[in-house]
This record gives C-alpha cells, sequence and structure tokens, in this order.
C-alpha cells in the first residue's frame, strides 16, 4: 500500500511541473485504502480545492454516518522540514480549531489532537523525490499505519459544560468569520458570482448603512452560530446543517432566509465544512443537561440567554463591551418590571397593570428579552390571578403577541430572543401557530430613514422586518417604554452620516445629521442657550440616544412611563444640564435609584465596604423611572 504510494508520488514528482494539487488523489487513494483495510468502508474523503492559504484544511474525512473524524492540511514534497510549517499562524489556527489534524509533506505524517502534537512518522526521505528524483525506500510503515489508525478512531467528545461548549463554538464561530466569510466576501467584491455578498448589501441597505464586510463578517457568522445552537435546543433526535432549517421557528423570517442557504442553498465549500463542524459540536452536545447545569450554578432561571453572554465573552470581549452586551441581573429585571406594573395602577389608572388591555410595551434595545419575557410572566400571572386560566391562551395571543414590542440590532441575541419567547409561551400554556410571531424586529432603533423593498434573493424578510419596525416607530402610541440600552462612549450609532455624491463629475462629500443626531441637539441647549461646553462628546454615548429616543416617543403619545437601568453619568455630570432640564419639561415624575458602582469614583459604601457594581463594569448605573401624564403640567 505505502510502497505503491510512493511510487506514484515519484511518477508526479518526476513530470517537473508538479504543484501541490497534483499529489492530492494519491494521498486521497492512500487514505482510502487504509480504510478499506480496516473494514472502515463507508469512510468518505473529500478534497478542497486549492485558493488561498485562507479557508479550510486540504482535506475532511467522514465516518460515513455525518460524523467529522477529522482534517488533513497538505504542503508540497519542496517543503522537507515541518518545523517551520508547524510554526506558522496558519497551523497554529487549524490546530487551535480542529481537534484532530494531520500536517504532511506527503512524505511526513504529524497528528495533532486537540492543538498537541501527539504522534509523527516518516514513511519516506522528501529529498530523494526532490533532489535524487527516483522511488524513496518505504520507512516507518508500522508506526504510520499506528498514527492512521490513531486519527479515524478520533470522535468528538461529549461536551457536558456550558463553558467548554461555548469556547467550541467561539473558536470556530471566529474561524468561519475570519477564515471563510471574510474571504468570500473579498472574492465576489472582485468579481466572483456568490450569495454572501448579496447578503452583505441586504443587511448594509436594512440594518446598518456604515456596516464594513469586516463587520458583516462577524454578524453574519454569529448569527449561523448561534442560529445552529437555536435549531439544536429544538432538534431532540440527530442533528447537522441540513436539518437546521426544520427546526428555525417559522416565526423568525430572516434566520429562516439565512438557513435556507445554508441547508439548501449551493454555499461554498470553505463555508459548508466550517458549518458542518459547528453542527457537529452541537450533535454531540447535551444541550439540556449544560442548560440545566446553569440553572444550577446559580445563573438564573435564563439559561439560555446567560449562555450567550458566556459565548461572546469567549467568542469576542470587545463586541461585547462595544454592544453593550451585558445581561442585565434577575433582580434588577424584576424590581423594573414590577415597578413599572405597580405605576401603571397607581398614575395611569390601568387596574391590571402590564395585563391591562389598552396597555402596549417596547424594549427599544431588547437584545435577548430578557425585560419583556418578565413583562409577559408579570401580565399573564396577573390576568390568571384576576380571571382564572381559562381564557388564558386568548389573552396570549390578543394581548402579549399584539401590544408588546422590541427592536434589537445584533442578529445573534435576535434569534435567541425569538427562541427565548417561543419557549417561555410554551411554558405559560401556548404553543406558536405557524401564523404568530412575538413582535421583535430586527432593526436599528435610532434610524428612521423610509428603506425600499429589496429585490435581492431570500432577503425580502429583511425588508418586510424593517418596514414592520418602522410603523411602530412612528405610528404606534407607546405607554411603556423599558430595558437596558447598550452604554459606549464611541457610538455605535452615528450622529452624523457621511454620503459621497458625483456633481458635476466630482465626487463631492455630504455630512448630514442623522435623525437621532438631530433629536440630540436638543439636549445641548439649557434655557435656550448652548451649553458651552468645548467636547459635549458625552452627549453621543448609545444610552443617551437610547434615552432621547424613550422621550420623543412618550412625547409622541402624550402619555406613559420610561423603566430603564442606564450609565448614571446624566445625574450629576455638567455635560447633561441640557438632557436633565429636557426631561424635566418632557415627565412630570422623574424618580431615580442611583445604585453606584463606579470604581473609577473610587466610593465606598455607607459601611466603608467596597462599593460594587450590578454589572461586570467600571461605569455606576442607576434606574430611572421617567412619568408622563396627560394634561398634566
Amino acid at each position: 500500500m505505502v510502497k505503491s504510494y510512493l511510487k506514484k508520488l515519484n511518477e508526479i514528482a518526476s513530470l517537473g511541473d508538479a504543484r501541490e494539487e497534483s499529489y492530492y488523489s494519491t494521498l486521497e487513494n492512500l487514505l482510502t485504502s487504509y480504510a478499506e483495510s480496516v473494514n472502515k468502508h463507508k469512510f468518505h474523503i473529500t478534497v478542497l480545492p486549492k485558493k488561498t492559504e485562507a479557508g479550510n484544511p486540504d482535506f475532511r474525512i467522514w465516518d460515513g454516518q455525518q460524523k467529522i473524524t477529522g482534517y488533513i492540511e497538505a504542503k508540497a514534497p519542496e517543503f522537507e522540514n515541518l518545523d517551520h510549517i508547524e510554526n506558522t499562524e496558519q497551523l497554529t489556527r487549524y490546530c487551535s480549531t480542529f481537534p484532530n489534524l494531520i500536517l504532511t509533506n506527503f512524505c511526513e505524517f504529524r497528528l495533532y489532537r486537540e492543538g498537541r502534537l501527539i504522534d509523527k512518522t516518516l514513511i519516506a526521505r522528501p529529498f530523494v523525490l526532490n533532489r535524487l528524483k527516483t522511488i524513496p525506500p518505504v520507512e516507518n510503515e508500522s508506526d504510520f499505519i499506528n498514527l492512521l489508525e490513531k486519527f479515524f478512531s478520533y470522535s468528538f467528545p461529549k461536551i457536558t459544560t456550558a463553558r467548554n461548549l461555548a469556547l467550541e463554538l467561539a473558536k470556530r464561530t471566529r474561524f468561519l468569520k475570519d477564515e471563510v466569510i471574510a474571504e468570500e466576501i473579498k472574492e465576489e467584491s472582485e468579481g466572483k458570482q456568490g450569495d454572501i455578498l448579496g447578503f452583505y448589501e441586504a443587511f448594509r441597505t436594512y440594518l446598518i448603512n456604515d456596516l464594513s464586510h469586516e463587520d458583516f463578517a462577524d454578524l453574519y457568522s454569529q448569527t449561523i452560530a448561534y442560529g445552529l445552537f437555536a435549531a439544536r435546543m429544538r432538534s431532540e433526535k440527530s442533528f447537522n446543517r441540513k436539518l437546521a432549517f426544520d427546526n428555525i421557528p417559522h416565526t423568525i423570517g430572516i434566520l429562516r432566509d439565512v438557513f435556507r442557504f445554508i441547508s439548501f442553498g449551493e454555499v461554498p465549500a470553505p463555508m459548508e465544512w466550517i458549518i458542518d463542524d459547528i453542527s457537529e459540536v452541537l450533535a454531540v452536545a447535551d444541550v439540556k443537561a449544560i442548560l440545566h447545569q446553569y440553572f444550577h450554578e446559580g445563573k438564573g432561571k435564563d439559561p439560555i440567554i446567560h449562555f450567550y453572554e458566556t459565548f461572546l465573552a469567549e467568542y469576542d470581549p470587545k463586541t461585547r463591551e462595544k454592544r453593550g452586551v451585558y445581561y442585565t441581573p434577575e433582580p434588577v429585571v424584576s424590581y423594573i418590571v414590577h415597578s413599572l406594573h405597580i405605576i401603571l395602577k397607581e398614575h395611569f389608572n390601568r387596574p391590571h397593570g402590564l395585563a391591562s388591555n389598552n396597555v402596549t410595551v417596547l424594549d427599544p434595545a431588547a437584545g435577548t428579552l430578557t425585560f419583556l419575557a418578565e413583562a409577559a410572566q408579570v401580565a399573564v400571572s396577573e390576568y390568571c390571578n384576576t380571571y382564572g386560566d381559562g381564557t388564558k391562551q386568548e389573552f396570549i395571543r390578543q394581548h402579549i403577541l399584539q401590544n408588546f414590542y422590541a427592536f434589537e440590532l445584533m442578529m445573534a441575541p435576535y434569534a435567541v430572543g425569538h427562541m427565548k419567547m417561543s419557549f417561555l409561551l410554551e411554558e405559560l400554556g401556548y404553543a406558536l401557530r405557524d401564523d404568530d410571531r412575538f413582535k421583535l424586529y430586527l432593526t436599528n432603533t435610532l434610524e428612521m430613514d423610509n428603506l425600499e423593498q429589496t429585490h435581492i434573493p431570500g432577503m425580502s424578510s429583511l425588508s418586510e422586518e424593517s418596514h414592520m419596525a418602522g410603523t411602530v416607530k412612528k405610528e404606534k402610541p407607546i405607554l411603556v417604554i423599558l430595558g437596558n440600552p447598550p452604554y459606549s462612549g464611541h457610538s455605535a450609532n452615528a450622529s452624523i452620516k457621511t454620503t459621497v455624491k458625483n456633481v458635476n463629475g466630482k465626487d463631492k462629500i455630504i455630512r448630514k445629521k442623522t435623525w437621532i443626531g438631530e433629536k440630540i441637539e436638543e439636549y445641548k441647549f439649557v434655557n435656550g442657550r448652548p451649553l458651552g461646553e468645548k467636547n459635549p462628546k458625552w452627549l453621543q454615548d448609545d444610552y443617551v440616544k437610547f434615552i432621547r429616543f424613550a422621550q420623543w416617543k412618550i412625547d409622541q403619545a402624550g402619555e406613559g412611563v420610561v423603566g430603564m437601568i442606564t450609565n448614571h453619568s446624566y445625574l450629576d455630570n455638567p455635560t447633561f444640564r441640557g438632557m436633565r432640564q429636557s426631561l424635566m419639561k418632557s415627565f412630570d415624575e422623574i424618580y431615580v435609584l442611583d445604585l453606584h458602582g463606579n470604581s473609577l469614583k473610587k466610593e465606598t459604601c455607607p459601611d466603608g465596604s467596597k462599593d460594587e457594581n450590578v454589572f461586570d463594569i467600571q461605569q455606576g448605573v442607576a434606574i430611572m423611572f421617567l412619568i408622563k401624564k396627560k394634561e398634566e403640567s
């Protein structure tokens, strides 16, 4: 077997114009011969056409039962010393991503398990091929057979902890982002036909107008990884990429568009490989046991949502910080929601609080729906305590599904939020029908531009979603606005939009304030006069913009209440004088609970102990309740 393999290698090398890919079929035949010799007849080997140094390894081996055995990265026999390859960035990426990997120059084989070199053997001297131009003698054949036996016998270990699952998902999602999606966008931008660039254009048009290729690769990769996780959560039996689509709830149109392509479309081979690998990780994970364990570790009653924070902390802590992905502790969520429930009863003559039939609720930065999930539970509990369980399903359909709204910009938490709400409603006794959906919309809350319908195949749901969200933003009266908006001094939501227009044959840069940029201007004046601040940059913080949105929305309705937890800088910083005055003009009553926790101020508690933050951040926070009543000064 090995002797005939080396003979074939020599024939190829002697042609004089052989490239790395020239040897692929010879190695494939050797691996197939080995598999058949040990009765592994169903093993299947696929070879990835060489395009760039980025992307996946060259060979993928399946066990014939939809399980990935491992990967092989091949270098031409001219690379006589694999030590140089072993230390490259490329191989480091492969070793950290793929747990069962062989590196070979067709003569030497090195086996890596979980990133660690566990075996290597030399079956022939490369210089005999390269310089002596003859068939090299076989060496260490039994050692080579042992190495192949270890490689082919590998199966991915069952994952039983949340952190290990997050770790395995995170490193593959990073690989998908950096090595696959980014490369596909680059190639398609240079003229190659494909679908990924179309998805990018749709997201840029309908969601984030300044979306870069890099940010899209991140967004899209997270969407795929967490969409697969969402699908796995609903799958009781076997699981793979092609089955994922069947397990995406019908209510999540955008996610179904993405997964229709992933499950049934002509997915580029490098992308298919890594998505299959992510699916394999999820297939062997005991997801329900992991979430159950999470619950018992004190993460609370929302383990699905806390898992996303764990995943993001492993995947990209900077994105987590940039977008403000810090989940609100349940006591804080409960306090805000129950307070709003009481305020509705006592200040707005809504005797059943959140369960009153004319109460509309919006979370404009919903994340994974922590606040609205709590609000829904409070409303259902209030209704059942008053009227009994007999008409509970009708109440959920007519009130929760009709009057509770949410906006979210990041795709992965959006997917988790929909999944979370479908599970919650099932727990409350209501299974979503095919024509039901919870009104969580993928949109930029702070963007008000009217958008055209998309003509991009498979992305119609994105523009439909954008239009539905726009109707809620501009036309729907909202009585209650709640949540935990992102805090980021370097706002991800621009106040000024820059466009380039061609005027008389020359490019002209046009700078125009965005909708939220215009609204924030009001905060730069006190008693009609400018603040006089040299650099009022803190007014550009995301949380300020979300408070301004909530204020505008309640002003539009003429009455309402805002309950949010935010950065507490607006309470005493001189830059916020105009904001404080503006809020006092809009609202009749303002209640603030300052939770402190600002490590930069080095505050202590009254008893001298450490002033701890309710979040894992340095910036102190406060809870606000802003109440506006009709026709009251």
